[in-house]
């Protein structure tokens, strides 16, 4: 009795649907999608579009109060901006992820790109085509002369114009020559791209290695390099406090010339303020004009002057007739007449603190009856403020701005018809304060400077990135990759007697003139004239 075996029947392979891919496939597809130069561009356009806001909405990391006031006009848009980091545009996840999404689309992009060109460089140009009549730019011409001497002519014509000659192969027809040149165009086109991913570098070296704050020193002031003394500091995310140089500067004076007559009257024709700086502890004290663009440089930090102001000298006494404020108070311009807002805060004050909001007018007038700043020159300086008396919640411990009048706990002084209490002081003056509260000098004005400190360790990699940026598009726009071909046989019985020379051009880039370059090489191999190299 003969035994059958049966082969045991094997699962079915599940048919994929077409466009279906596996885990492989999808990852593949994906990163050729993401190494793509229309996904660099498109990547590129989403980088500049995300930096939009952070040029439109005030960024927190520049200038707080700016931040701090918009937040105060906008209380709905507040929580979505905050949602979307809207107020740290450079510091969000979503500017962080397109940024480095566009590196590797770049990195993935160039490098195969590089080994495509590295072995187009070890490339012989291609041989003769058959028929070299059939080229857009050709001429034909008999000559005397052997075909051994055209040929040998040409290639000395086209070795000192720049192209590159085909070495004799097995199998090419030894009656042509093959050149070939222009291989700098696409050098000049890779080192634009490559220079794009270094300028991407150098700014990536800047945040994370580098800081940036800003800080009010009045004149006279002195400020030491430490993040204490900042009033707004934003360190990379690799900085730490221990990198900042130990250096400080004193104000010495604030120069400023204004315009007095014509249609830029009241504004700003020239502003300096000369230092005093010490590059460490104990090192010599050297001077230096601080203007704008032509920031002070030490070890490495900028210190740039980006703007002015007046700090009016303030005196409080309180009810007991104790001094308890008094020193320059930095207000801040709100445009440019450089009408001015401040707070000036005394928490200590007996029976209860003081504080005081409001306006200075640096050059003050009044147009029927309405208070009005002329210019920004500090001609009539006045002071307009509000009172308020109670407590100013500065003892909590949480952090409080110096432009920023907590009135929570506080009670704003009337009038006896129901107005508000205002305090109108001209320099000079000292006026005494309703209910016993104490009394209120406006002594001087002294001008203070707004400076911005920054290090920014990978400027010079951008810079350079930026150099060969130019460098390769200037490569890329005027280098005309072209390819030339020379043969030359006996002349056939319709051509006459002699040497039979076909010459041809072609001009790889497409657009360029082929035909002045196709007759100054065809003169030369003629031997017309003398060969010349090629512009």
């Amino acid at each position: 009795m003969t035994t059958i075996e049966k082969t045991p029947r094997q699962a079915p392979t599940p048919e994929r649907r077409p466009g279906e891919l596996t885990f492989r496939e999808l990852l593949r597809f994906g990163w050729r999608q993401l190494t793509s130069m229309r996904t660099a561009l498109v990547l590129l356009l989403l980088l500049a579009l995300a930096a939009v806001p952070g040029s439109v909405i005030p960024q927190e990391g520049v200038d707080a109060l700016k931040t701090a006031n918009w937040k105060d006009a906008h209380p709905s848009l507040t929580p979505i901006y905050e949602r979307l980091d809207l107020f740290d545009v450079y510091g969000s996840v979503w500017f962080a992820a397109v940024y480095i999404l566009l590196m590797v689309s770049l990195v993935g992009c160039i490098v195969p790109r590089l080994l495509v060109y590295a072995r187009g460089l070890r490339a012989v140009p291609p041989a003769a085509p058959r028929n070299l009549t059939r080229l857009p730019d050709h001429e034909t011409f008999t000559t005397a002369d052997d075909p051994e001497a055209v040929l040998a002519r040409a290639r000395a014509v086209l070795a000192k114009r720049g192209y590159r000659l085909r070495p004799a192969a097995e199998g090419d027809p030894l009656d042509a020559v093959s050149a070939e040149r222009g291989y700098l165009r696409e050098a000049g086109n890779l080192l634009f791209h490559l220079a794009v991913l270094v300028v991407l570098v150098g700014f990536a070296i800047g945040g994370l290695l580098g800081f940036k704050g800003g800080v009010i020193i009045v004149q006279g002031g002195t400020f030491s390099n430490s993040a204490n003394q900042y009033d707004d500091f934003v360190p990379g995310s690799l900085f730490r406090p221990d990198m900042l140089k130990p250096f400080d500067l004193t104000v010495d004076d604030f120069k400023i010339e204004w315009l007095t007559s014509g249609p830029r009257q009241g504004m700003a024709r020239a502003f300096e303020a000369p230092l005093t700086y010490r590059s460490a502890p104990g090192a010599p004290a050297q001077q230096y004009d601080l203007r704008v663009n032509h920031p002070l440089t030490i070890d490495g930090t900028d210190v740039f002057l980006i703007g002015h102001g007046y700090a009016p000298v303030v005196t409080i006494r309180d009810g007991q007739g104790r001094v308890v404020y008094s020193g320059p108070t930095p207000f801040l311009p709100t445009n440019q007449s450089f009408l001015s807002f401040g707070v000036v805060k005394a928490p200590d004050a007996q029976p209860r603190g003081i504080g005081l909001e409001g306006l200075l007018y640096p050059t003050f007038a009044s147009v029927n009856g309405e208070p009005f700043n002329v210019f920004g020159d500090d001609k009539n300086p006045v002071l307009s403020m509000r009172v308020y008396s109670g407590d100013l919640n500065m003892d909590g411990g949480a952090p409080q701005s110096v432009y920023v009048l907590d009135k929570s706990r506080t009670t704003m002084l009337e009038k006896a018809d129901g107005k508000p209490y205002r305090l109108d002081l001209a320099l000079g003056d000292t006026v005494a304060l309703p209910n016993g509260l104490g009394s209120v000098s406006f002594d001087s004005i002294q001008p203070w400077v707004r400076v911005q400190i920054s290090h920014t360790p990978g400027k010079l990699i951008a810079l350079a990135g930026v150099v060969m940026a130019l460098v390769g598009l200037i490569g890329s726009l005027f280098v005309r990759p072209r390819r030339v071909w020379v043969r030359a046989r006996p002349a056939g019985p319709e051509d006459g007697s002699g040497t039979l020379v076909e010459v041809a051009a072609l001009d790889r880039s497409g657009g360029g003139d082929v035909a002045p370059v196709l007759a100054g090489i065809v003169a030369s191999v003629r031997g017309d004239a003398a060969p010349s190299k090629e512009e």
